[in-house]
């Protein structure tokens, strides 16, 4: 059975999963029928093939850092064998520092930001200070692109790529969601950039999602399904129908991700 690794699964607590989600389904205008618990992950990843999962969860204020980042860790040290888990971080935190020691003091692999949620510009000077810290140590996982708003837009994020080239970065979304192919055009040639596929097939056709692909190299691009939001699999099937050659597919379905993550 070939090995899936899923990059892009947003969690929450049972208590809070049902207003997080109807939270997020207003957010983009969209109902979703996944529930965004972990059992519900579970059921339905494993159940489309899904072998492991990269987890999360996004601080919509400072104060909830510290109880997202253990809520992830606990949920990890659960699944282990199934289950990475990445931190959060807040901009406007007082203990940035502090907060990116507590994270990999839990085994956290990696950093998610939400700009646009967080209602921060990802190249604010509060911003730039995380990825200081972050620099040539944790890979960072952004939320990009929103044409409604200007926070994580392409020409933001070329600003961080360029400031600090030993910043492992991920751009979800093809690197810019609802600017897919602007965000391809100007990001792509990055050497400190990947990014992942999620909340993107669902609107590209299969032949423009190969194009993009190639555009930025498949070993630079992650599979991800944005759970809760989509089903996986129905972003399975919507992987293949781009038709990529199977080395293609084994670098973005799992082999990126382990190099990435687990090395």
């Amino acid at each position: 059975m070939r090995q899936i690794i899923d990059c892009h699964c947003h969690i929450y607590p049972e208590k809070i999963a049902a207003k997080a989600v109807a939270n997020i389904g207003g957010y983009y205008n969209i109902t979703m029928d996944n529930t965004g618990t972990i059992d519900d992950l579970k059921k339905v990843g494993q159940g489309a093939g899904i072998t492991h999962f990269v987890i999360f969860s996004v601080a919509t204020k400072p104060q909830q850092v510290k109880n997202i980042n253990e809520f992830i860790a606990e949920t990890v040290s659960e699944n282990k064998e199934i289950m990475t888990g990445l931190g959060t971080l807040h901009p406007y935190s007082d203990d940035i520092k502090g907060d990116i020691e507590h994270l990999c003091e839990l085994g956290l692999k990696g950093v998610k930001l939400h700009p646009d949620i967080q209602a921060v510009k990802m190249d604010a000077p509060e911003c730039m200070k995380i990825y200081e810290l972050l620099s040539g140590k944790l890979p960072i996982l952004f939320h990009c692109g929103d044409y409604r708003y200007d926070y994580s837009n392409p020409n933001r994020l070329k600003r961080i790529l360029e400031s600090f080239p030993k910043l492992n970065v991920i751009g979800a979304h093809f690197g810019g969601w609802s600017m897919w192919e602007q965000a391809a055009e100007e990001l792509h040639g990055y050497k400190n950039l990947m990014v992942d596929c999620s909340s993107s097939l669902y609107s590209l056709t299969p032949q423009k999602a190969a194009e993009i692909v190639r555009m930025y190299g498949a070993e630079r691009v992650l599979f991800g399904t944005d759970y809760p939001m989509w089903a996986p699999d129905e972003e399975l099937k919507r992987f293949y129908a781009m038709n990529l050659t199977e080395e293609e597919n084994d670098l973005i379905l799992y082999k990126n991700a382990r190099r990435l993550f687990f090395n």
